[in-house]
């Protein structure tokens, strides 16, 4: 990390100059969230190594690599920087710039990694191998929608990162469904298990739509998509799954943030990969003569 010289003592004409202590950004202990809007540590699911999560404008905010790099180091089209809690891309002219961690991620294939940041990224997958072996990390899959992941999904035809709508607004989501996990702190000041989707509450149903955005986007080619709708829901329910909260948490609101929503703006043309054709309540079985028949999920 860059170290800050300290200030002058005294001004050009040498009379005493003071200074206010600057004080690191806290969380308030009587403040609902406990995540802080620039910086916020987390750990990347695909390796396991730390992150921050930086905003960027308007946009979904960008994983960053912890440390700060010599500018030296890093290619230019790699570069990003920090002003005022907000990450852009580019360098800001120092000798010091911030790297996205989806560069040097050692769970990604793809793009191929710069010739400067072998030697980070080997580094990383060395720490992504001890938290393994040490049982601390679950390896997930960097692409959920690779070829064998849509095989291992087939048989009931189950989008690892389905399309839902609610508040009239459509989103990609992390995760399949039924494994959106609440983002809520416990008491033990551990991140809740329990998931969105519960037996007690009202559950949304799987539609084929238009394949677009809700912002009036023409439709692609690819005529319909699969996608689940919680728009019958009451709008609390609907609150609930956009908050990313569990029954007991949506009925708690001090309990603090410990992470953030994984929804993510659909947008038909950037996240064509993830659009499916066909419902997921319906398998797909192999007859005795090799005939392909359909059959309704339980």
């Amino acid at each position: 990390m860059r170290s800050t010289p300290p200030p002058p003592a005294r001004r050009w004409d040498g009379s005493p100059l003071t200074h206010r202590v600057r004080r690191s950004l806290h969380v308030s202990p009587d403040g609902v969230s406990r995540l802080l809007r620039c910086g916020q540590g987390d750990r990347c699911r695909e390796c396991g190594n730390r992150i921050e999560w930086y905003h960027r404008g308007a946009q979904r905010p960008v994983r960053l690599h912890p440390h700060e790099l010599p500018a030296a180091r890093v290619p230019a089209v790699c570069r990003w920087h920090v002003s005022s809690g907000v990450a852009y891309p580019g360098g800001d002219g120092s000798s010091w710039c911030r790297l996205p961690h989806a560069v040097v991620c050692p769970a990604r294939d793809t793009p191929p990694t710069p010739p400067e940041l072998i030697g980070l990224r080997r580094s990383l997958a060395v720490n992504t191998r001890r938290l393994i072996d040490a049982g601390a990390f679950t390896p997930c899959p960097a692409f959920p929608d690779s070829p064998a992941s849509q095989r291992r999904n087939s048989a009931a035809c189950r989008p690892a990162r389905p399309v839902v709508q609610l508040l009239y607004v459509r989103y990609l989501a992390a995760r399949p469904v039924d494994e959106i996990q609440c983002i809520a702190q416990t008491r033990r000041r551990h991140r809740c298990t329990s998931t969105l989707r519960s037996p007690d509450t009202p559950a949304g149903t799987w539609t084929l739509a238009p394949a677009t955005a809700t912002s009036g986007q023409l439709a692609l080619p690819a005529a319909v998509m699969a996608l689940y709708d919680l728009s019958a829901l009451p709008y609390g329910e609907q609150l609930r799954w956009r908050a990313q909260r569990c029954p007991q948490h949506a009925a708690t609101p001090t309990a603090a943030d410990l992470a953030v929503a994984d929804w993510e703006p659909f947008d038909p043309l950037r996240h064509h990969e993830h659009i499916h054709t066909r419902l997921p309540a319906h398998v797909r079985r192999r007859g005795p003569a090799g005939h392909t028949r359909q059959e309704a999920q339980p």
